[in-house]
């Protein structure tokens, strides 16, 4: 009798082991499954990171353009057809070539205000019911007001994508210098001489003034940033 209670004991002892032995390779498993999940997350953090830098066609450099992975003969062909008014004169130049896959690299951004909603279909990722919406609300009148609008639609990250891809032509006389800011390619001391010369009394004006700055192709891509209210 004594020595069947010995063996319950032990087979008991051993029960508790195996168990404890169990939890813990348990315990164990359950952490790296969340570093793991953990390094997947990041990854794709850094990944989406990536696809947000779009260049300028108008204002990338050569080595920008040849970090892009384009060919030397595309980079040459763009630099020597630039400024290009329009993302459509853009189109036409790289012609029916993986077009999406170029354009979230690099890209002439819309005008929100005349584009044919047809045209920001262009942009990666917009179809027919995101290209009805930059339409619907126009005029723009800032880039906060997009902002505000698209993003009853999507989150802050894609908003932020977007506007890689379009921009608010802003009112010479009576813009903000954040919204001169947001216009692309133009920085704190451009901004400084748009405001300078105010009032503006017609583009003729403009054009004479900021082209002290800047040489006429420039000044090209720069007027077709802003207007004047009539």
């Amino acid at each position: 009798m004594r020595k069947f209670g010995k063996l319950i004991v032990v087979l008991t002892l051993v029960g508790t082991v195996m168990v404890s032995c169990k939890e813990s390779k348990g315990k164990d498993t359950s952490k790296e499954t969340t570093v793991e999940e953990s390094d997947t997350s990041t990854g794709k953090k850094a990944e989406n990171l990536d696809t947000k830098v779009v260049l300028n066609a108008n204002l990338a450099t050569e080595a920008d353009l040849d970090g892009i992975g384009l060919s030397k003969e595309m980079v040459a062909q763009i630099l020597d057809q630039r400024p290009f008014l329009s993302m459509n004169d853009f189109d036409v130049l790289v012609g029916d070539d993986n077009k999406e896959e170029l354009y979230r690299k690099v890209f002439v951004p819309f005008n929100l205000n005349t584009t044919a909603e047809a045209d920001f279909k262009m942009i990666p990722g917009v179809g027919d019911r995101m290209a009805h919406e930059f339409e619907e609300y126009r005029p723009y009148t800032s880039s906060l007001q997009f902002r505000r609008e698209i993003g009853k639609y999507v989150d802050e990250d894609e908003v932020s994508r977007y506007e890689n891809y379009v921009f608010v032509p802003v009112e010479l006389n009576s813009a903000t210098e954040e919204d001169i800011k947001a216009l692309p390619g133009v920085g704190n001391r451009m901004a400084h001489e748009f405001e300078e010369y105010r009032p503006y009394n017609s583009m003729a004006q403009f054009r004479k003034e900021i082209g002290k700055y800047v040489d006429d192709k420039e000044l090209a891509r720069l007027e077709r940033l802003v207007y004047l209210k009539e």
